[in-house]
């Protein structure tokens, strides 16, 4: 591609600074907005902070929208609305709901004749075509995912929509027993509970209910309410003191057997200092497949498991072929 491409991103929170970093090693990608709902005077960006309100201006400026907001309440209203004017990038990650959204995503995309890839990242994102790719190699076995130990983003930002929560961060932790009766070929059946557990530490504004809160977040649904979670209430200096990193990383083991009934055993793992920037790399390696889509003429919402390995580069596929085949 000569012309770079033109990227908007949606939201400047971790995701859309890491963003903003990201696009700087990607020699043929070039930031032009940062869409926000703040006022733009108090986004910090580097580059121009536009209201939101005003992004239909920009439909000829850009080539692709990263939407850089929260999968609980941001992307379920504003993903279908930009797809029907904008070919768009997200991290949708709730699995549970990850169907509906895409028929949604799908509907106004096609509406807008728009390409968008929806629920990129690493879980869901890398982590899902590993498991896709090592059910399909080892049919006969038992795929197991392992988040953590690492912060959540989508959970965090869950968490800090509670009314009453100031602050507050989710820790995912892979069970250690569950992990090794794994890595031993066990093919152990396992319940979401008995795989991982979840920590978190919130801090709660003045005079809010913090049993309700707790309550809150342990009933709520897909994110919280299958695993055993544990929900510490801490003052803000510790919080700001302990909580400011965002390590994550985890596992896909597949366990299985081939033909003679020899034991195999495929992983793929991430262990990650910076969630947020790892993932916005994933988000702007798929800015290049959105565009090569639209220019084959697809419309209409995709997956990761949709898009082919090379379309992710910037390489040509000779290049793709002797350097890396």
């Amino acid at each position: 591609m000569n012309q770079k491409i033109r990227i908007g991103l949606v939201g400047y929170g971790n995701i859309g600074r890491g963003v903003e970093l990201a696009i700087n090693q990607f020699p043929d990608m070039e930031g032009i907005a940062v869409f926000t709902r703040r006022n733009p005077a108090e986004v910090h960006s580097v580059l121009p902070a536009i209201k939101i309100d005003d992004i239909l201006n920009y439909k000829n400026d850009i080539d692709v929208l990263i939407l850089c907001g929260g999968s609980a309440t941001d992307l379920p209203q504003q993903g279908p609305e930009l797809a029907k004017h904008f070919s768009t990038i997200d991290s949708y990650d709730n699995h549970a709901k990850i169907p509906a959204y895409f028929e949604d995503m799908d509907n106004s995309a096609k509406e807008g004749q728009n390409v968008s890839i929806i629920s990129v990242g690493w879980d869901p994102g890398l982590f899902s075509i590993n498991r896709a790719l090592f059910e399909a190699v080892l049919p006969v076995g038992q795929t197991y995912t392992f988040w953590g130990k690492g912060l959540s983003q989508g959970h965090s930002d869950a968490i800090r929509r509670i009314t009453g929560v100031k602050k507050g961060v989710q820790y995912t932790v892979p069970l250690d027993q569950a992990l090794e009766k794994v890595r031993k070929g066990l093919n152990p059946s396992l319940s979401t509970r008995e795989k991982h557990m979840r920590i978190c530490y919130v801090v709660s504004d003045e005079g809010a209910d913090q049993s309700k809160i707790e309550q809150t977040i342990k009933t709520m649904p897909n994110y919280f309410e299958p695993y055993e979670t544990v929900v510490h209430f801490i003052v803000e200096e510790q919080f700001e003191k302990d909580h400011q990193q965002m390590p994550h990383g985890g596992f896909v083991i597949r366990t299985g057997e081939s033909g003679t009934g020899s034991k195999q055993k495929a992983e793929f793992q991430l262990d990650l200092e910076s969630n947020p920037e790892f993932t916005s790399s994933v988000l702007v390696a798929y800015v290049r497949a959105a565009v090569k889509f639209k220019k084959e003429g697809k419309t209409g919402a995709f997956s990761v498991l949709d898009v082919p390995m090379s379309y992710l580069s910037d390489k040509s596929p000779e290049q793709l072929r002797k350097e890396l085949l």
